[in-house]
């Protein structure tokens, strides 16, 4: 930006067009951690072996979560048959599913992790986001709201095999 160039600011609502992407982490295996559909049923990432995964964790009181929401959901979409994209709230059913009502994110898989057992695991500050390959490895992670229906999320996204 040259000066006197302004530039316009996101909507408030709108996520940040980049969170910060860790690869200090490439290589490592999903955690074999358990957590619970929106119904109870038990799963886990080993779940989604031999499709690469995008692995969102979010909570119904974090801004920036709830701003990226229907960017993943958008992005679940498109990617749908080539990657798994879901997301795993950081809260409990009677918090998740009274905030999804009237919510247009039904191409997005809900998941919950009362516990908090993804996110003591990655040390995660949310909304945080990782993507394993097909063969269950972290690629990279990031941290903070994206836009995951934008050009710069599919680069990121051709990352997996």
């Amino acid at each position: 930006m040259t000066a006197g160039e302004v530039r316009d600011a996101p909507a408030p609502d709108a996520p940040n067009p980049a969170g910060k992407v860790d690869r200090s982490h490439k290589g490592e295996a999903a955690p074999t951690l358990r957590f619970t559909t929106l119904d109870g049923k038990p799963a886990s990432l080993a779940d989604f072996r031999g499709k690469p995964v995008l692995v969102n964790l979010w909570a119904t009181w974090c801004g920036p979560c709830i701003a990226e929401m229907p960017t993943l959901a958008a992005q679940a979409a498109r990617s749908k048959g080539r990657i798994a994209v879901i997301a795993v709230a950081q809260d409990d059913a009677a918090k998740v599913k009274p905030f999804l009502a009237g919510k247009r994110l039904d191409a997005l898989p809900i998941y919950l992790d009362p516990r908090l057992s993804l996110s003591v695991h990655y040390q995660a500050n949310l909304p945080t986001t990782i993507l394993y390959g097909a063969d269950g490895r972290e690629i990279w992670r990031m941290t903070g709201g994206f836009d995951w229906a934008g050009a710069p999320a599919d680069q990121l996204l051709a990352e997996a095999k």
